[in-house]
């Protein structure tokens, strides 16, 4: 009888042991039920932007360590296709998004989407720092760059084939210099590169070489001066150029969303505009939105 009670008694504290066991599992289960998920927000799209993009969200993330941002280039097309499938939440792009690029995301999602300003880009042109050559006008540029020009002695320099150097047609940049300098087709001659880092790399290695690109990569090469025609003074771009409209290749930069921001989304984009995001845009070689 004895026995039995102790036998009793142990599989009554099994039981116990059990049930505590089993409550601490239920209780554990239940915390991380209700524990907040980690808040991921995806950036895709404008190479130009990356290395802003990246700066942006390495910041935001220190104060913020709750979100999760993931950033990745591949060119403006590249993010507007991913905004429209649904792939990323926030698509850099360093061109306005086309008509029909609209038209497939109010299609999908009855919406226009949201375009935002975050930061302006002046589009430098890179010659190697051996080149005499110190200024061009967008005539000039037109020509190199669809291939009417293709000795450097025609624009001043020496008796030397012209190197062009560009980017694919899925970038922004791409679109933005052959619409508002070049005004028709690239030169066939024109090597296309995966991004500006590789245009500029290319440009850095061939003395004859010429490329273009945003400002923040110009390193290692020369800043071509830029002239609006031949009777204006040649430019690069700074600050103060940006602002006041006289270098004549720049642009807006441009975040787009499916729709208006909300919850941790709207306090990201509404950080970037402000003095903090902004304060970057300087420090990374862009130039502010206003």
């Amino acid at each position: 009888m004895t026995k039995y009670k102790v036998q009793n008694t142990n599989y009554i504290n099994m039981k116990k042991k059990s049930f505590i066991v089993t409550g601490f599992a239920i209780l554990a289960v239940a915390f991380f039920a209700f524990m907040p998920a980690p808040k991921k927000i995806t950036v895709k799209g404008s190479d130009t932007m990356v290395i802003l993009a990246q700066k942006w969200a390495e910041v935001y993330m220190k104060s913020h360590p709750e979100v999760t941002l993931q950033v990745t280039g591949g060119g403006s097309g590249t993010g507007i296709s991913a905004l429209i499938n649904g792939s990323t939440d926030i698509c850099n792009a360093s061109r306005p998004m086309k008509q029909s690029e609209i038209d497939k995301l109010k299609e999908r999602y009855g919406s226009l989407g949201v375009e935002i300003r975050c930061a302006k880009d002046g589009i430098t042109v890179y010659v190697n720092e051996s080149n005499p050559v110190k200024e061009l006008t967008l005539k000039q540029l037109s020509g190199i760059f669809s291939g009417k020009i293709r000795n450097w002695k025609e624009v001043g320099g020496p008796d030397a084939q012209i190197k062009l150097y560009g980017r694919e047609n899925s970038s922004g940049t791409y679109v933005f210099f052959q619409e508002n300098v070049v005004k028709g087709d690239y030169a066939a001659s024109c090597q296309t590169l995966p991004g500006t880092a590789a245009v500029v790399n290319a440009v850095k290695n061939d003395k004859y070489g010429i490329g273009y690109g945003g400002a923040a990569y110009a390193k290692g090469v020369k800043d071509c001066l830029v002239k609006k025609d031949e009777k204006t003074p040649g430019y690069a771009a700074t600050a103060e150029t940006i602002k006041n409209g006289t270098y004549p290749i720049s642009r807006y930069l441009y975040i787009y969303l499916r729709n208006r921001p909300t919850g941790e989304l709207k306090s990201y984009i509404d950080w970037i505009l402000g003095p903090e995001g902004q304060k970057l845009v300087v420090e990374q070689g862009y130039f502010p939105v206003k």
